[in-house]
């Protein structure tokens, strides 16, 4: 099965600034490429940080309250260094969190739950910036059709991987949701079935009402 990574997805042209570039610089940056972040490199192109639109708002946020407004609430030590930076390397989020090209979705996914992030600079092997991939970008593999979806599970996972019969097994795709039914020829092979369907780019979910023509399971505990 060929599935899509990150290299595959991510935005190869990406914008990015410098350390030294200004807070008003950066906010230009943003509006004229209608981004919401940007990551900071060194001056070898490698990540050091991510600047996006809530640590420029921290800056903003220092701007004291017009006559008879609410106090700002007690900020802690990082924001408060933010309020009093200028450039990228003060304002920016560090270290970056990265990602490479060869990861898959899954990967990049988790990384980006993990770290509450929503986005990831993309390096090369010497750490290099190469691309940038966001939550969108990876949300990309679930717009494949429900034809191709369930062609990649008949020919490569049925037929190619397990070496299955096609008429065997009733294949059905329904917005990315995979019904599988129909006998496969032992059952040790249902739940590796249903995991490789999941798997497949696209696939929300499996349900399956599989049958087995042999327990291997059971002959395999009574032998």
């Amino acid at each position: 099965m060929q599935h899509r990574t990150v290299g595959d997805l991510m935005t190869h042209s990406v914008v990015r600034v410098q350390r030294g570039t200004l807070f008003t610089e950066i906010v230009h940056v943003l509006q004229e490429h209608d981004i919401t972040a940007v990551p900071v490199v060194d001056s070898a192109d490698r990540p050091v940080g991510v600047v996006s639109e809530a640590d420029l708002l921290a800056k903003a946020a220092k701007q004291p309250p017009s006559p008879g407004g609410r106090q700002p609430a007690p900020v802690g030590p990082v924001t408060a260094a933010k309020h009093e930076a200028t450039t990228a390397e003060g304002l920016m989020t560090s270290p970056a969190v990265c990602a490479r090209p060869e990861w898959s979705v899954v990967e990049a996914a988790r990384t980006m739950e993990r770290h509450r992030v929503k986005r990831l600079p993309v390096v090369d092997d010497t750490g290099r910036l190469v691309g940038l991939v966001s939550r969108g970008d990876l949300l990309r593999v679930f717009l494949r059709t429900d034809r191709a979806i369930r062609d990649e599970i008949v020919e490569d996972v049925v037929v190619r991987t397990l070496h299955e019969s096609p008429s065997a097994i009733g294949v059905e795709v329904t917005g990315g949701q995979v019904r599988l039914s129909g006998s496969v020829r032992r059952k040790s092979l249902v739940p590796v079935l249903v995991q490789l369907c999941g798997s497949v780019d696209g696939v929300v979910s499996v349900d399956h009402h599989l049958t087995a023509e042999t327990d291997d399971d059971a002959s395999a505990q009574h032998g």
